[in-house]
């Protein structure tokens, strides 16, 4: 059987294809199911994203076509419609592949976490559907084991190289204890959330959501444990914040220099970090001009974004060394699988030759012949039977010439090597 990781992502397609073989969480079951049952395919998985969608299965060496006809037909495409998209790893070359996505070393974003969670999901799902046998519970097993691995053993993840994550690095760095700080967020969009996040994680002491439409900002500032306000509102509440972190689509400013004069004042001067990462900008450039205001703009951040992203760049190469050995180890697993027939069949042989010779043996006893006579006379008689065939096998190697099969008889058999 063959492992292929099969796919389409961001590196390959536009979002108008990805979009079109994306597979909604409730699909997939069904979906599963439906490939398994095509006969030729034993296992599979399927990892959809925004990014990118992959199937993992175990199938015969002539099945990758048949893959990609499935998917065309699952979708209600041809095969000529995304046949141009798709890249196809067999083997060796698809555990290499699932190692790195899960590691985040093949995301949109170099080292992204979010990834590793996605699989964790597509293996649960097909766990669920049942379709996961013994390669991919192996395989699976090992990414995550790998993806761990990499994390902990390099910096593959401790850098900011998102926006959001940038502006609460420099929240930490300048309030190094965050349970004892109030953050101000002016917007509810998507980065705004982001942002949220990653201050809850960061043990902020408390939120304060300020948006145009008050019922958005409540949803959020209520997921967060956060009190929401509207934006007429937020000079009286601009005071209470330390940090004030600003993303909306006003094409104006929402503060100006005047409103966070009178905040600083009302602080008795303590600093306030202001992060602005709206283009057009909401907070007025003029703001930097005051003491004990720290003012950052977009700008500012994508070059902490760059110099981290170079940092990246360098553990991604430290985690590539890592991936290098984990494929080799779960190759040498996968080729030891191919021993297991004639492990199996000479265990049974084994074992029926010990139980033909114990029954005789037994019946020696019942008869009345000496319990120590008897146990030596199985001690040889087993001997001899083990050894027989091995014996026998060898001589004729011998006779035949061919010495690999007799020093390979060595290695088996644990042998000291023959001086001779």
């Amino acid at each position: 059987m063959a492992l292929v990781a099969l796919g389409i992502n961001h590196k390959t397609a536009p979002v108008e294809i990805r979009e079109r073989v994306a597979f909604s969480p409730d699909a997939v079951p069904d979906a599963l199911r439906e490939l398994t049952q095509r006969g030729t395919i034993a296992e599979g998985a399927i990892l959809s994203t925004c990014n990118r969608m992959e199937l993992y299965c175990g199938l015969p060496d002539e099945g990758i076509g048949e893959l990609v006809a499935w998917l065309g037909e699952f979708h209600n495409l041809r095969p000529a419609d995304i046949e141009p998209y798709i890249y196809a790893h067999p083997d060796h070359s698809a555990v290499r592949h699932m190692l790195r996505v899960a590691s985040g070393l093949d995301s949109l974003v170099l080292g992204e976490p979010q990834i590793l969670g996605q699989m964790k999901q597509a293996y649960s799902r097909a766990q669920d559907a049942g379709t996961v046998g013994v390669l991919l519970n192996r395989l699976f097993q090992h990414t995550f084991q790998v993806a761990k691995q990499v994390r902990t053993d390099t910096a593959i993840g401790a850098s900011a190289v998102s926006v959001a994550f940038a502006a609460v690095s420099l929240a930490r760095q300048i309030f190094s204890d965050l349970r004892r700080h109030t953050a101000l967020l002016v917007g509810a969009g998507e980065t705004i959330e982001l942002v949220a996040r990653h201050l809850r994680e960061s043990g902020i002491g408390r939120i304060i959501v300020a948006n145009r439409t008050v019922e958005r900002a409540h949803a959020l500032a209520a997921e967060f444990h956060g009190y929401a306000i509207g934006l007429s509102e937020i000079p009286a509440h601009l005071p209470e914040a330390d940090i004030v972190i600003s993303s909306t689509a006003s094409p104006l400013p929402i503060l100006g220099k005047g409103a966070v004069e009178s905040a600083i004042r009302a602080r008795k001067r303590r600093p306030m970090l202001m992060v602005d990462i709206a283009v057009p900008r909401d907070i007025e450039p003029e703001v930097a001009e005051l003491e004990d205001v720290y003012l950052y703009a977009v700008d500012d951040l994508q070059e902490i974004i760059q110099e981290n992203l170079r940092s990246r760049q360098e553990a991604a190469k430290q985690a590539e060394g890592i991936i290098d050995v984990q494929v080799s180890h779960f190759m040498g697993w996968l080729k030891s699988l191919h021993a297991v027939d004639t492990i199996c069949a000479y265990r049974e042989s084994a074992e029926l030759l010990r139980d033909q010779t114990v029954e005789r043996a037994l019946q020696q006893i019942r008869h009345g012949k000496a319990a120590e006579d008897v146990v030596r006379e199985l001690g040889r008689l087993l001997t001899n039977k083990l050894t027989h065939a091995p014996c026998s096998q060898l001589r004729r190697a011998s006779y035949d010439g061919r010495s690999a099969l007799l020093e390979a008889a060595r290695e088996l058999f644990n042998l000291k090597p023959n001086d001779n």
